[in-house]
């Protein structure tokens, strides 16, 4: 006779619901306490369609593609979007000054502790405000999830972050000479583009690996994977600030350095909570920087997704503003001690592939 390993019972067992449900309640409570900041700084709160001509155009975020139908039977493209931004900016160009939306998104290729293919993104924007107040928003909400869920801690998988501490705020190109000895900013040129040279010569320098069919983004990733978030948000939170502008297609460029843009990532725990922008609003260059992820993507993929066209009309008279993206669902992974998403999910999407 053959032996074979059980299966893991379903969310659903009566027993397995019994041990998530803590984390649900967690869950509910913060989303209610994210609310109540809100509402007293004078938000509302707006819902977007999930359905867009463009799910997003960054070159590593994958897509859901479906097609909707006519009454007589004609099919027309459409994709889940990755992120309720596009529709977002739309509302700001439409004369809204501070809106927050609790979108679920979906991403192809993502599934594991910490990713899912379907999940909560919590977007807020601030029209004419800088980005340094999306970072106080998020020192503020940090230490409110912790508070709602009586926790002194961010915790994650043996881990810990203090909430309540001062958040450490340090540029990229400071991260990558403090913990990989990469001198980055020496690779990146005034007009953004790059040199993929002086950054493998960097690298080799050090040790890293280097591939001959590297490009500087492959190169920027492999550093800020392998030898920089190891490091952030131990302790205290960390704000990964100042992005080369060619990693930042949604940013604008920083007025202190034009190699750099407002691009900013929140850290607790070595994991990634939230990416931050002082919002580009120049078309043209939004459509230029779309198209060069684009050809990334189809070089590395195969694939590219359309244009928003829709969106580039709108962001010719969306005003200056700040936004942001944060994972809710890590939120309250780190609040309530969770060692998987999908303990935190009140249903999550049924297992596939191998």
């Amino acid at each position: 006779m053959t032996l074979t390993s059980a299966k893991a019972s379903p969310w659903w067992t009566p027993s397995v619901h019994a041990d998530r449900r803590p984390f649900l309640m967690g869950r509910n409570a913060i989303q209610a306490a994210l609310r109540g900041y809100f509402a007293r700084e004078d938000f509302i709160e707006v819902d977007t369609a999930t359905l867009q001509v463009s799910p997003g155009n960054e070159a590593h975020l994958h897509a859901f593609a479906t097609q909707a139908l006519t009454t007589d039977g004609q099919a027309a493209p459409f994709y889940l979007h990755t992120s309720p931004e596009f529709a977002c900016k739309k509302l700001l160009a439409a004369g809204e000054q501070r809106i927050a939306c609790f979108a679920h998104v979906y991403r192809n290729r993502e599934r594991g502790p910490l990713h899912h293919p379907e999940f909560t993104m919590l977007e807020w924007y601030r029209a004419a405000e800088s980005y340094a107040s999306l970072m106080m928003d998020c020192v503020r909400m940090l230490a409110l999830a912790a508070e709602t869920v009586k926790t002194a801690k961010l915790v994650y998988r043996g881990t810990e972050c203090d909430p309540f501490a001062g958040p450490e705020r340090i540029s990229v190109a400071e991260a990558f000479s403090r913990h990989a000895g990469i001198d980055l900013l020496g690779s990146v040129y005034a007009d953004g583009s790059t040199d993929r040279e002086h950054l493998a010569a960097e690298m080799r320098r050090v040790g890293m690996r280097v591939a001959d069919d590297d490009h500087w983004a492959d190169l920027f990733s492999r550093v800020l994977v392998e030898k920089v978030e190891p490091h952030l948000g131990f302790g205290r939170v960390t704000i990964l600030d100042e992005y080369p502008v060619s990693e930042a297609a949604l940013a604008r460029p920083s007025a202190q350095d034009p190699r750099v843009a407002e691009r900013f990532e929140l850290y607790a725990c070595g994991v990634e909570l939230a990416n931050g922008f002082g919002e580009l609003t120049n078309a043209t260059e939004q459509r230029r920087r779309f198209e060069i992820e684009m050809v990334e993507k189809m070089r590395v993929y195969g694939e590219a997704y359309p244009l928003d066209e829709d969106f580039l009309a709108a962001l010719a008279i969306m005003p200056e503003a700040s936004g942001i993206a944060l994972g809710f669902d890590r939120l309250v992974m780190l609040a309530t001690g969770a060692t998987r998403i999908d303990q935190v999910l009140w249903a999550p999407v049924a297992e596939y592939g191998r």
